[in-house]
């Protein structure tokens, strides 16, 4: 089975206090649910459009169970807290 992957990408950060009270909610209720973070921080170098943003990457053991990360009441909960305290985009891909 293929490992599945959160690629989040924030685009701006409006309210930093909020978006760190979501990361102390968020990140527990993502490695209970299985998720391993391999990446988060500000990128250390970008090509192409040159934007260098924030990037969360966080792998899951299928995508299933990526879904049910993000799904689950645990995640949720950090999403009320979270509250547009950012511009980002969320995906789900599936490994090679």
């Amino acid at each position: 089975m293929a490992k599945a992957y959160w690629v989040a990408t924030y685009r701006s950060i409006s309210s930093p206090d909020k978006l760190a009270e979501y990361a102390k909610l968020a990140g527990p209720a993502i490695q209970a649910a299985g998720g391993r973070f391999l990446a988060r921080g500000t990128a250390a170098k970008a090509y192409e459009a040159g934007v260098a943003q924030r990037v969360v990457i966080i792998e899951f053991d299928s995508v299933e169970k990526a879904v049910a990360a993000h799904d689950g009441a645990g995640y949720q909960a950090a999403l009320k807290v979270f509250d547009k305290a950012a511009d980002r985009d969320l995906r789900i891909v599936e490994g090679l």
